[in-house]
C-alpha cells in the first residue's frame, strides 16, 4: 500500500584593479544575455513552427536550447536577481517588486542596495572585465562597474504611480554619470510613439491613440511596455556596438506586461460582446509583441562578433488565451498576478563554444551566472549552488578555485569594509536625504519565509511566520501560512489554533481551510477533513490542493455536490452559464440561469452565478437581488456575505 503524504501549503507573496583568484584576462570569450520576461516556450514553438520567428529558428537550429525550470514565487525582481546572482533569494536578499521607506511609508521599486551579494557586472568588473548593464531590475542606484549600467528607473517604471522615475529625479540612474545625456538621447517615452510604430500591435481609433499617457489606461500601460522595450534594446545594441563590452546583460519586460494586459485574447475562439470588442483592439498584440522579441534576437545576432556567445532566457513562461473565471477583472486588463504564470521559460544559447543541434538538460535559475562565468573565463565560486551548462558547451567545467566572491564584512549601511561603497559619497548623501536607504520590503518578507517553507526548511519558515504574525496580529493569511509550517512539522495542536484564528480573521481564507482539513487527515477526522476541503473550494474554486484532496477522498472536486437530480441538472446549466459568460455571451448566461433556477429555484449556486452575470451587464440592483436570495438559502456563506456588502458599499446612493 502505497504510503499518503499530505501536503501544507503557503501563500507566496568603485572597481578592483585586482584580477580574482582562479581568473585570467586573457583566452576568453564574450559573453551577451538576453533577457525577455515573461516568454513562453509553448508560445514559442508555437509561431517557430508557423514560422513567424525566423531568429528563435536559427537559434533552435545552430544552437542549444533548454526549457528554464524557474521557481516560485514567479515575481521577475526575485527571479532576475537569483539569474544574475547564480543565489538564492534568502542569500540575495531581494524578495519582491517593492520596497517601503520608513519613515514616509513611500513605495519604490526594490533597490541594488538591498541586494546582499555580488551580481554578475560586479564579480565581471573585478575580473578586469568590461561590462555593459542595461534595464536588468533592481540596479537602481546605478553601482560603479568597469564599464556601462544603465538601472531599471532609466524608463518609465510601472511601479510608480504616474510612471516617472522618482519624481524625475535624475540621480544615479547611470554609471557612469557622464553617461546619462547619451542615454537620454535614445529613450523613447509613451508619448513619442507614433501611430504607424503601433499600427501592428493595436488597433484603436486616432482618438484613442491621442489620449494624455495614464498607467491605468490599457492602450497607456502598453505604450509603456512598447516604448520602454524599445529604449532598452536599442541602448543595449548602443553599447555592445561601441563598447564591445567583454559581458553584456540587457533585459527587456515587453512581453510580460503585454501577456498579463492582452494575453487572455490571443486566438481565443467564440468571444462576444465587451471580450469580443477587446479583440478586435488588441487580439494581435501579444502575437506582435514575440514576432518584436524575434527581431530583437535578430538585432543581436547580428552585431555580436565569433568570439561572443549569445544567452537569451525567460524567467517564466505565460499561459496565453486563458479566459478569467471573472471577465469584470479583464476590464482594465492589468491582471499583473502570477496565477497565468507558467513555471517553464526558454533558454537558448548560441556561438562561440555552444554546441550546434544540443539539448540543454533542464536548466535551472541559478545555472545561468555560473554559466556565463565560465563563458567568460571566470572560474564560478563553490557557495554558487548552480551548475555550468556543458552539456551545451564545447568547454570543460571548470575547478572551483574560489570560496566565494562575497568579501568583506557588512557595515550597517549595507556596504563591505573591504571594497567602496556601491555608489560615491554625494550620492549616497542625496540618497539617504530623500529616504531611499531607510527601506524594508514587507511583502519580500512574506515571500522568504515561503521560500523557506518551499525548500523544506520548516523551523526557520515557523520563525519567520511567527515574526510576521507578531507584526500583524490581524493578518489571517499569515496566521494561516504559520498554521501550515506548524503542520509540516508536526505540531498539530498549535497549527490548528493557528489555523482556525486565521479563518476567523479572515473566513475568505482557502489555505486555511486547506490546511485545517489537513490536519483533520492527521488525525483520522476525514469527515471534518471533506468539510475543510469543500470549503476552500467554496470560496475559491480554482483552489488545486483542495481540489486534489476532494477527488482523492471523495472521487469529486465538487465543494457543494448537488442533492437532487434538479440540483444535478441546475448545476450542469450553471456552468454552461459561466462558460458562455467567460466569452462575454451574457445574455445566453442568463438564458441558462433562467432554466437552471426554473428546475432547481433553491439551488444557492444558481443564484449566485446569476448575480455575478448580472453585475457584468451593469445590473447591480439585480445583482444584489440574486445574493439576498442565495444568502437566505445558505445564511452561514462568507462569500455571499462578502460580495453582498461590497455591492450594497458601491451602489449610488438612491
Amino acid at each position: 500500500m502505497k504510503k499518503l503524504i499530505l501536503t501544507f501549503a503557503v501563500l507566496v507573496t568603485a572597481i578592483a584593479l585586482f584580477v580574482a583568484p582562479g581568473c585570467r584576462k586573457t583566452d576568453h570569450g564574450k559573453v551577451v544575455v538576453l533577457g525577455l520576461d515573461g516568454m513562453d516556450p509553448v508560445a514559442v514553438d508555437l509561431l517557430m513552427s508557423e514560422g513567424k520567428l525566423p531568429n528563435f529558428a536559427k537559434l533552435r537550429q545552430d544552437g542549444a536550447y533548454g526549457r528554464f525550470i524557474s521557481s516560485r514565487p514567479l515575481l521577475s525582481p526575485i527571479i532576475w536577481t537569483t539569474i544574475a546572482t547564480g543565489k538564492t533569494p534568502d542569500l540575495h536578499g531581494i524578495g519582491h517588486f517593492v520596497a517601503v521607506n520608513d519613515q514616509s511609508g513611500e513605495q519604490l521599486p526594490v533597490t541594488s542596495r538591498m541586494r546582499g551579494v555580488k551580481a554578475l557586472w560586479n564579480i565581471a568588473s573585478e575580473a578586469g572585465r568590461s561590462v555593459g548593464v542595461v534595464g536588468w531590475w533592481a540596479t537602481w542606484p546605478a553601482e560603479e562597474v568597469n564599464g556601462k549600467l544603465v538601472s531599471d528607473h532609466t524608463c518609465y517604471h510601472f511601479l510608480f504611480p504616474e510612471g516617472q522615475t522618482g519624481s524625475n529625479d535624475q540621480t544615479a540612474i547611470v554609471w557612469p554619470p557622464s553617461f546619462q545625456g547619451h542615454v537620454d538621447a535614445m529613450v523613447k517615452r509613451p508619448g513619442d510613439l507614433t501611430p504607424s510604430e503601433l499600427a501592428s500591435y493595436v488597433n484603436v481609433s486616432a482618438e484613442d491613440f491621442a489620449k494624455p499617457f495614464d498607467f491605468t489606461d490599457d492602450l497607456g500601460h502598453f505604450k509603456w511596455a512598447l516604448a520602454t522595450a524599445m529604449s532598452y534594446r536599442d541602448i543595449g545594441l548602443d553599447i555592445l556596438k561601441k563598447d564591445r563590452p567583454d559581458l553584456v546583460m540587457t533585459y527587456i519586460e515587453g512581453i510580460d506586461s503585454s501577456s498579463h494586459l492582452f494575453g487572455h485574447l490571443f486566438r481565443a475562439q467564440g468571444l462576444k460582446g465587451e471580450l469580443a470588442e477587446q479583440q478586435k483592439r488588441y487580439g494581435g498584440t501579444v502575437e506582435a509583441m514575440y514576432t518584436y522579441a524575434d527581431s530583437v534576437v535578430g538585432s543581436f545576432l547580428d552585431t555580436i562578433d565569433d568570439d561572443t556567445t549569445l544567452v537569451v532566457v525567460s524567467d517564466h513562461g505565460f499561459q496565453l488565451g486563458v479566459l478569467h473565471d471573472d471577465p469584470s477583472k479583464t476590464r482594465d486588463m492589468r491582471r499583473v498576478s502570477e496565477r497565468y504564470h507558467r513555471i517553464e521559460g526558454i533558454l537558448y544559447m548560441y556561438g562561440h563554444r555552444v554546441r550546434p543541434h544540443s539539448r540543454i538538460d533542464r536548466p535551472t535559475l541559478v545555472d545561468v551566472a555560473p554559466t556565463v562565468l565560465t563563458l567568460a573565463g571566470i572560474a564560478p565560486a563553490a557557495d554558487m549552488p548552480g551548475r555550468v551548462l556543458t552539456e551545451a558547451l564545447e568547454i570543460e567545467s571548470p575547478r572551483r578555485r574560489v570560496a566565494s566572491f562575497e568579501t568583506g564584512k557588512p557595515t550597517a549601511d549595507g556596504t563591505s569594509e573591504s571594497e567602496d561603497p556601491t555608489v560615491n559619497a554625494a550620492i549616497l548623501e542625496k540618497l539617504k536625504s530623500l529616504g531611499y536607504l531607510d527601506t524594508q520590503s514587507p511583502k519580500g518578507d512574506r515571500n522568504m519565509a515561503a521560500i523557506a517553507f518551499e525548500a523544506g526548511r520548516f523551523e526557520e519558515a515557523v520563525t519567520a511566520y511567527k515574526a510576521l504574525v507578531a507584526a500583524n496580529p490581524s493578518d489571517g493569511s499569515l496566521r494561516a501560512s504559520l498554521g501550515g509550517a506548524l503542520g509540516a512539522l508536526g505540531r498539530y495542536d498549535e497549527a490548528y489554533e493557528s489555523l482556525t484564528t486565521a479563518i476567523e480573521l479572515e473566513p475568505l481564507n482557502p489555505e486555511a481551510y486547506h490546511n485545517r482539513a489537513l490536519i483533520h487527515e492527521r488525525r483520522g477526522e476525514q469527515p471534518a477533513a471533506i468539510d475543510d476541503y469543500r470549503q476552500a473550494l467554496r470560496y475559491r474554486p480554482d483552489y488545486a490542493p483542495a481540489a486534489q484532496a476532494l477527488v482523492r477522498l471523495t472521487g469529486s472536486a465538487d465543494a457543494n455536490p448537488p442533492r437532487t437530480d434538479a440540483e444535478r441538472l441546475a448545476s450542469l446549466l450553471a456552468q454552461r452559464a459561466g462558460d458562455a459568460a467567460r466569452k462575454g455571451d451574457y445574455d445566453e448566461a442568463m438564458k441558462q440561469l433562467d432554466e437552471a433556477q426554473r428546475v432547481a429555484p433553491e439551488f444557492a449556486m444558481v443564484y449566485q452565478y446569476r448575480s455575478n452575470v448580472a453585475f457584468l451587464r451593469g445590473d447591480r440592483a439585480g445583482a444584489i437581488a440574486a445574493l439576498e436570495r442565495a444568502l437566505q438559502l445558505e445564511p452561514d456563506n462568507a462569500l455571499y456575505q462578502t460580495n453582498l456588502l461590497r455591492l450594497r458599499q458601491a451602489a449610488p446612493a438612491e
